[in-house]
């Protein structure tokens, strides 16, 4: 098992990539600590995970909140113990055209992706560089590379997510943490709205060289990648699981 041994926190664990991600780690060894703004020990995933033979914590959290952030921390620490790998998943999406978008709109959106990002690498770093390890993956989106109509907040906070997992793989490469990012398209809650609208959804597609959507579950591989020794001499990176739909 790749995982075997490690605490794996990942935020935005309810479902969706969220939980596929969980599975998988869990799959490969992970204890998991399971993070969202509404998740307790009766959703399915607290039970698929345990099911498996794995130890889960569960955590009520608002990410753009520091002390709301610092608790979580401390009590998956006192459940689990250390945390090896973040996954930062948690996010929303509030579109709205930019002459339109409201302030709230913006704030929102910065708060809970770049601000909660932040916040959450900075309350576990600190532990994984005394240790001289960790494991950190941001999800990003394409939006973040390319932009996209009718998102500027999304857009920008997830550009924002790229640059701050490139300038913290820098400082903390040499202390051996690894800092990366996922772009992923998949269908989740948030594009469920895409995928099944006959009109959108064949716009995106056309787009997507493989000419569908991912599933949740094809995302998951890339972050047991990434999280594993099979990684430890990549820090910095974008790894887009989008069909072929961004290459760089």
């Amino acid at each position: 098992m790749k995982l075997a041994g490690k605490v794996a926190l990942v935020t935005g664990a309810k479902d969706g990539i969220g939980k596929a991600v969980a599975l998988a780690f869990a799959n490969e060894g992970a204890d998991v600590a399971l993070a969202s703004r509404s998740i307790t020990r009766e959703d399915d995933v607290v039970r698929e995970i345990e099911a498996l033979g794995r130890k889960t914590c569960t955590v009520t959290v608002d990410v753009g909140n520091k002390a709301s952030v610092l608790a979580m921390v401390q009590k998956i620490k006192e459940e689990l113990g250390q945390i090896d790998i973040l996954v930062n998943n948690a996010g929303l999406s509030k579109p709205a055209m930019m002459l339109k978008m409201t302030e709230e709109q913006w704030d929102e959106i910065i708060n809970v992706h770049l601000k909660g990002t932040f916040l959450c690498m900075q309350a576990v770093a600190g532990d994984m560089k005394a240790r001289g390890y960790g494991r950190i993956i941001n999800v990003t989106s394409s939006a973040g590379l390319q932009g996209t109509i009718g998102q500027v907040n999304y857009s920008a906070a997830k550009g924002g997510i790229n640059a701050l997992t490139k300038s913290a793989a820098r400082e903390l490469a040499k202390y051996g943490v690894t800092v990366n990012a996922i772009s992923p398209f998949a269908v989740t809650k948030m594009t469920e709205k895409i995928a099944t609208d006959p009109v959108l959804s064949v716009k995106y597609t056309d787009k997507i060289p493989m000419g569908r959507f991912g599933q949740p579950e094809e995302m998951a591989g890339g972050f047991v990648f990434l999280a594993s020794q099979d990684a430890s001499y990549i820090t910095g990176q974008i790894l887009c699981i989008e069909g072929g739909m961004i290459m760089r």
